[in-house]
C-alpha cells in the first residue's frame, strides 16, 4: 500500500506541475537558470564517458572477432549499433539520474526543510510549477543534445581506439559504421532520451517536495531518488524497447 501511496502523490504531483503557470519572465529566468544547472553542467562527464566507453566497446569487440571468417567491418558495425540503441540513450541516463537526480533532490529538499516552499505557497505561489516545471523542460529540451552528441563521441571513440591499438583499421571501421544505417534507431533512441529526461526531471523532484524531517533526512531522500529513478528508467527501457522495436 505505501508504494501505492507514492504513486498516487507522484500523479497528484504531476498534475500541479502542469497547472497555473507562472509569470513568463519569471519563467524564462528559471528556465535559463535550470538549463545551466541541469544541462550544460553536464556535458563534461557525457563527453568524457561516451568517448572512453565508445573505445572499449571497439576494442572488446575486436578481442571477441578472431575468426578469419568474420570481417573486420562488423567492428565499426556492432559499435554504432550498441551506441545507439543502449549506450548512449540509456548508461548516459543513468548517469545523468546520479548527477542530476541527487541535485534535484536536495535543492528541492533543503527548501522544504527551511520552509522555503511553505514561504512560496503563503504568497499564492504554485511551488511546484514554479520549482519543477523548469527542470522538466529543461531537461526535455538540453537532453536530446547531450545524448545526440553522446553518440558522436562514442562512435568516434571506437574510431580512434583502433587507429591507436592496430586491431583494425579506420577503413574497416568508418565501412561498418555506414553498413545498414537504419534510421529510425535514431528515432528510437531519441524517443527513450525524451521519457528519461522526464524521469530524471521529476521522481527526483518527488523526493525533494515531500521530504520530512531535516538535513540527514535530505541526504536520504537523495539517495533514495537516485535509486529509484534509475530503477524506473531500467524498467522503462525494456518496455519502450519491446514496444518500439519487437
Amino acid at each position: 500500500m505505501n508504494y501505492l501511496e507514492h504513486i498516487g502523490k507522484y500523479f497528484m504531483m504531476l498534475g500541479q506541475v502542469f497547472k497555473r503557470p507562472q509569470k513568463g519572465r519569471v519563467f524564462r529566468d528559471a528556465l535559463a537558470r535550470e538549463l545551466d544547472e541541469l544541462g550544460l553542467k553536464s556535458l563534461g562527464i557525457i563527453i568524457f564517458i561516451s568517448f572512453f566507453i565508445g573505445g572499449v566497446i571497439a576494442l572488446q569487440t575486436a578481442l571477441n572477432i578472431d575468426s578469419p571468417f568474420i570481417p573486420k567491418f562488423l567492428i565499426g558495425f556492432a559499435t554504432k549499433r550498441s551506441v545507439i540503441l543502449e549506450f548512449a540513450p540509456t548508461f548516459c541516463s543513468i548517469i545523468l539520474a546520479g548527477k542530476v537526480g541527487s541535485y534535484i533532490t536536495s535543492s528541492i529538499g533543503t527548501m522544504r526543510v527551511t520552509e522555503q516552499i511553505d514561504a512560496l505557497e503563503v504568497m499564492g505561489i504554485n511551488s511546484l510549477n514554479h520549482l519543477v516545471f523548469p527542470k522538466v523542460l529543461a531537461t526535455v529540451m538540453f537532453y536530446p543534445f547531450l545524448i545526440t552528441l553522446s553518440m558522436f563521441l562514442g562512435i568516434f571513440g571506437g574510431y580512434v581506439a583502433g587507429l591507436t591499438s592496430g586491431m583494425f583499421t579506420d577503413v574497416d571501421f568508418l565501412y561498418g559504421v555506414k553498413q545498414d544505417f537504419n534510421p529510425f534507431l535514431i528515432q528510437y533512441a531519441m524517443i527513450k532520451t525524451l521519457v528519461f529526461a522526464f524521469i530524471i526531471a521529476t521522481v527526483p523532484s518527488y523526493h525533494g517536495y515531500y521530504v520530512k524531517g531535516g538535513s540527514i533526512a535530505v541526504g536520504k531522500a537523495s539517495t533514495q531518488s537516485v535509486v529509484w529513478t534509475i530503477i524506473i528508467i531500467v524498467i522503462a527501457n525494456y518496455f519502450l524497447t519491446q514496444m518500439l522495436l519487437t
